[in-house]
């Protein structure tokens, strides 16, 4: 039988009270069976019915609406799993920070959630941070009694601080994350508006340019660095967790694990660059990581990788700033430019879809050259 008509339950947190919203369509039935549950009240601030949340007033509500509407639990239920993967989480460095005065930490059972849903460390101090800026900016308001006027009022700031959208979006996912994950009640923030998703190209050098910075590294081991970020498309994060069994110099390819969504893949080894990896192997010997640091063992330092990328090509004369990830991006767009099919390249890379692969075809310069000079 098909029901036409519907309610949809929503978390609310009246009075640091955690409650179930109604939201219905006028209707004298729907309105009947409201007032049979357990002490019914109005939100005017959300404009619908609430009750307290509980597991007999949850079950209830199905057991009310049974055969009469169809409820809608898209809001109120989250079935999205622990992470998969290897990468240990680190939250200890949040938790043995020194006490600032006046300042108001990240709440213990928030980096506790972090960790059992074992987010990458990035993601957690990106978090951390942002969460820790949202709750000194209501240092005097109990978080519970935080709720989306004032979210919006913070979010307004950010944006007259003339924050990036990125950023923005950062700092709603750092505060969704402990209303929803944290309290257990997802979608509690459906209504905050996020800006606009900016769409914009990809900063792309040209094979001279990317040769030139090789060209311009101080030593064998930097160069290996430049080369492979290249010639491999790998990502900062992938390169230093490169482990010396991961080069298979008979195969031509890279292994690459738990990259970026927690997944293997492989990608092509360059001939040359296995001929300078060779001699940086005899002069270098790691023990563990390709690239280590000072200690042995140890994996090399993210900020040392992105200060040789920008030192080499500040020598190669090249006038904006470079990063490793723009020589990913180099990646990509010389091997579409070469003809190669742009499901190898989302291979390659490690995207889930073509769809994200298909930025390159923006930036790629092949397909320009066919359009006739119309001042010839």
């Amino acid at each position: 039988m098909q029901l036409n008509k519907h309610i949809t339950l929503k978390h609310l947190l009246i009075k640091e009270e955690q409650c179930i919203g109604i939201q219905f369509n006028s209707d004298k039935i729907i309105e009947s069976l409201i007032r049979q549950l357990p002490s019914p009240k109005w939100s005017k601030q959300y404009n619908m019915v609430y009750i307290s949340n509980s597991k007999s007033n949850l079950n209830l509500i199905f057991k009310t609406f049974r055969g009469v509407a169809w409820v809608n639990c898209n809001y109120f239920f989250n079935d999205r799993a622990i992470t998969k993967t290897n990468i240990v989480t680190d939250v200890k460095w949040f938790r043995e920070r020194s006490d600032i005065p006046n300042y108001r930490k990240c709440p213990e059972v928030y980096l506790q959630k972090l960790e059992l849903k074992k987010y990458s460390n990035s993601t957690i101090k990106s978090y951390v941070h942002s969460f820790e800026a949202f709750i000194n900016h209501y240092k005097d308001i109990e978080l519970l009694n935080l709720d989306e006027n004032d979210i919006r009022k913070y979010l307004q700031k950010l944006i007259q601080e003339k924050r990036s959208n990125s950023y923005i979006n950062l700092a709603i996912n750092a505060i969704k994350f402990y209303y929803e994950m944290v309290l257990g009640m997802p979608n509690r923030f459906y209504s905050i508006e996020r800006p606009r998703k900016e769409f914009k190209l990809p900063k792309v050098l040209s094979k001279e340019e990317v040769f030139s910075i090789i060209e311009n590294t101080n030593n064998l081991k930097h160069r290996c660095i430049v080369s492979l970020l290249y010639s491999s498309g790998l990502r900062r994060s992938e390169l230093l967790n490169l482990k010396i069994k991961d080069i298979d110099s008979k195969r031509m390819v890279i292994r690459v694990e738990q990259a970026k969504g927690n997944k293997d893949r492989y990608t092509v080894l360059n001939k040359s660059v296995l001929d300078d990896l060779r001699n940086y192997f005899k002069v270098y010997n790691p023990k563990t990581y390709l690239f280590e640091g000072n200690i042995p063992g140890n994996k090399f330092s993210a900020s040392s990788v992105f200060k040789i990328v920008v030192n080499s090509a500040e020598k190669a004369g090249i006038n904006e700033r470079v990063g490793p990830h723009m020589l990913r991006h180099s990646f990509a767009t010389h091997l579409l430019e070469n003809g190669v099919d742009i499901r190898y390249i989302q291979l390659l890379l490690g995207h889930n879809s073509t769809k994200t692969t298909e930025i390159y075809t923006h930036v790629a310069t092949n397909n320009f050259m066919a359009i006739k000079d119309l001042l010839s």
